[in-house]
């Protein structure tokens, strides 16, 4: 992970990815809320009435505000490599969420720390060789039964390498597949975990949207969910 890499796009990071997702005629907050509410829905009666969250590359905090509305009581801390986009999140959020600076290796957390580490569409920024050593971080610093609750772009959907192949957000990214993600998990000292694709309709079609929940299987959504849990 290359902090200078995300420095250099903190302060335009909304207005580059609005253009590199403008095919599916929505913005980048309604993906944003889209991931922080399914994985609620998803953790719905397996979490205390104060859940410690971690924001697993959090970048400029744009998950922060609908944490806090479906998730409210939540206890959140927005991890990032990189300071600049810490310090634009903490001046948008600061009073919300606590920010804090990951150097690359170690997560700056005791083990047991959280009952939720979420990642979104994080790994792709990170060489493949690093993700079970990032995830077993993740491990160690989630509770017993914590859950681990990842989104990813899916390689299998077209639409989705176009927007990753042109967008300078993903200038370096390398696509995972489930497979290698449950993988790496696996190999970190997560439980087998639940796969599930989502997002299959853009704006035009939205009328269609309530059939998702029947297509979790089928892998053609433009993202995956894949949620584990430490034993």
């Amino acid at each position: 992970m290359d902090e200078a890499e995300f420095d250099r796009f903190a302060d335009e990071y909304r207005a580059v990815h609005a253009a590199s997702i403008r095919l599916s005629g929505e913005s980048p907050e309604f993906f944003a809320e889209y991931k922080v509410a399914d994985a609620a829905d998803l953790l719905t009666g397996r979490l205390g009435d104060e859940p410690a969250i971690l924001d697993f590359g959090a970048g400029v905090g744009a998950s922060v505000p609908y944490f806090r509305k479906h998730l409210p009581r939540c206890r959140l801390t927005c991890l990032d490599v990189s300071r600049r986009s810490l310090e634009v999140g903490r001046a948008r959020f600061g009073n919300e969420a606590e920010f804090v600076h990951f150097g690359g290796k170690r997560v700056p957390f005791e083990d047991a720390s959280f009952d939720v580490v979420f990642f979104a569409c994080v790994l792709h920024h990170v060489a493949h060789s690093e993700h079970p050593g990032l995830l077993a971080e993740a491990h160690r610093v989630l509770q017993p039964g914590g859950s681990l609750v990842v989104f990813e772009h899916n390689p299998y959907n077209p639409l989705t390498v176009h927007a990753v192949n042109t967008s300078p957000l993903d200038a370096n990214a390398v696509l995972l597949t489930p497979s290698s993600l449950r993988r790496s998990a696996e190999r970190a000292g997560f439980q087998p975990g639940v796969l599930r694709y989502c997002m299959f309709f853009p704006r035009a079609l939205r009328a269609l949207r309530p059939l998702e929940r029947g297509l979790h299987w089928l892998p053609l959504g433009a993202q995956y969910s894949y949620h584990a849990q430490r034993s």
